[in-house]
């Protein structure tokens, strides 16, 4: 029996936006997004739906990116936060500071078709008290895919010295 060949990703954005009349390509989610057979995800992509769920506010948006058994260790704060509830508690304080982040030395390795890390330096433009400023920080994010879902399983953040 014949199977036909996988559609690329970005074969398959084109088709979808094709099929629903807009012309134009969809972003895909890249949490679902499916690599190529033998292939791990974008960190890239990852940390980039990671960081418009914070730019948007969403704390629901970004909590539900982190695996129920994932471990956080925060930037601003200095404990393990290893429990939803304490994630979730997190990210309620971090986004009233507006934050928004971007990659300034990212190195990604993947540890398998369904494993990757994206480590390295990212800046955080966050507002505090009215007043804009930057924290530099160092990060490393573990991405494994679960279910077919990307997911964060770890995720460190530190202030660069």
């Amino acid at each position: 029996m014949k199977t036909a060949p996988a559609l690329t990703a970005t074969a398959a954005v084109l088709l979808l936006a094709t099929a629903c009349g807009t012309g134009q390509a969809a972003t895909p989610d890249p949490s679902t997004a499916p690599a190529a057979p033998g292939q791990p995800g974008d960190p890239k992509a990852l940390f980039d739906r990671w960081n418009a769920s914070l730019v948007a506010g969403d704390l629901d948006g970004v909590v539900d990116q982190y695996a129920a058994d994932a471990v956080l260790l925060p930037t601003v704060a200095g404990e393990v936060h290893d429990t939803r509830a304490e994630i979730t508690e997190y990210f309620e304080h971090f986004l009233e500071l507006r934050p928004s982040g971007t990659l300034v030395e990212p190195k990604t390795r993947a540890l398998g078709p369904d494993a990757v890390v994206l480590s390295g330096l990212y800046d955080f433009a966050v507002t505090s008290e009215g007043e804009p400023d930057t924290v530099q920080a160092r990060m490393t994010f573990v991405f494994e895919r679960r279910d077919g879902r990307w997911t964060i399983v770890e995720h460190h953040s530190s202030r660069k010295p």
